[in-house]
């Protein structure tokens, strides 16, 4: 069975997240300037990239190396034509997180942003496990709605996306962080306009007791 992310097109996922009542796109696309300059690395991996919304903020006196891995690969292919400035430092992956980790190469950071939510904290912890970054961003939906995705145009797109969505907690997160060695040294909130909430975690290794 074909996960859902590979059948919803790009234009209207991110007709959906810009939408003046939804103002996701916008509030990321801040947010990761912001972790993309945080802290002292040289190569990033980020997972779910779709589009590649921020990738603009990937300064090439500091990267040599960004990956950006993602299920669909027709997002893929938009990411590299939409920044073709990038040519040397980025590389796309098409891997699906739940069964290729393996695949996945070693990296410093990790950016996972609105990510966690469709591969569980399970898998998450397996790709960090795989990939060993010292440094992990993570930017998570709350809801303080019942309601998970914002009603739009757009809406019956993500019909499918009911199958994979895991609810996200602050507690829990940091909970199964800490369990594979990752501490918490950075909390920022953004608020949208539609009962919902994005909230950025950052991670460090901790070197006393796993080593490096």
């Amino acid at each position: 069975m074909k996960n859902p992310w590979e059948e919803i097109p790009l234009t209207d996922y991110e007709n959906h997240m810009k939408l003046d009542s939804v103002m996701q796109l916008q509030a990321m696309n801040e947010m990761m300037k912001g972790q993309f300059d945080a802290y002292p690395v040289s190569n990033a991996m980020i997972l779910g990239i779709a589009g590649g919304n921020g990738l603009e903020h990937v300064s090439k006196d500091k990267f040599e190396k960004v990956y950006g891995v993602d299920i669909n690969s027709s997002y893929l292919k938009e990411v590299i034509h939409r920044y073709p400035d990038l040519d040397g430092i980025l590389e796309c992956l098409c891997i699906n997180l739940i069964d290729e980790a393996d695949k996945l190469p070693k990296a410093d950071m990790i950016i996972a942003n609105l990510l966690i939510e469709y591969i569980g904290y399970e898998c998450f912890q397996n790709v960090i496990q795989h990939v060993s970054p010292m440094y992990v961003s993570c930017i998570i939906q709350i809801n303080l709605e019942e309601q998970w995705v914002s009603d739009s145009p757009y809406l019956h797109v993500f019909d499918g996306l009911d199958q994979v969505h895991h609810q996200m907690e602050e507690q829990a997160l940091e909970q199964a962080m800490s369990e594979i060695g990752y501490r918490t040294v950075k909390t920022l909130e953004h608020m949208l306009p539609n009962g919902k909430k994005l909230v950025q975690i950052d991670f460090e290794r901790c070197l006393e007791k796993y080593g490096r």
